[in-house]
């Protein structure tokens, strides 16, 4: 018997090329190349889980890799061992020690409008 509240997973051995869309919880431990869009669901990196993607979720955790644009519409975590390059944009950021980020972070209160550029704060 299933539990509802279990994410969907992506495992270790699994390569994906293309477009991840989904509107139910996902953690991702494999390989995915493309995009992964989860508008109200929460986005886990698992530590072995190397990305060359952009990625769109209510929050996102990462303990892996990622190469490329993150949006959260809630919280992005970067945990200790992670290592992220490309821009972030999220409502809350948290990044531990040992967590390695290379981009823009934009912390927007709301949503930006079409055309509005938005305050940008630089991590190296």
């Amino acid at each position: 018997m299933a539990v509802e509240n279990t994410p969907a997973r992506i495992g270790k051995t699994v390569v994906i090329r293309g477009e991840v869309r989904g509107s139910e919880d996902l953690y991702v431990d494999g390989r995915v190349e493309g995009t992964i869009s989860l508008s109200e669901s929460r986005l886990t990196i698992g530590p072995n889980a190397v990305l060359a993607a952009d990625l769109s979720a209510r929050d996102v955790l990462v303990l892996g890799t990622v190469e490329g644009n993150i949006t959260a519409t809630g919280r992005l975590e970067l945990r200790a061992g992670c290592q992220v390059s490309g821009d972030v944009r999220a409502m809350r950021l948290a990044i531990e020690d040992n967590a390695v980020f290379r981009g823009k972070v934009d912390l927007s209160q709301a949503p930006a409008k079409p055309g509005e550029a938005a305050p940008i704060a630089t991590a190296d």
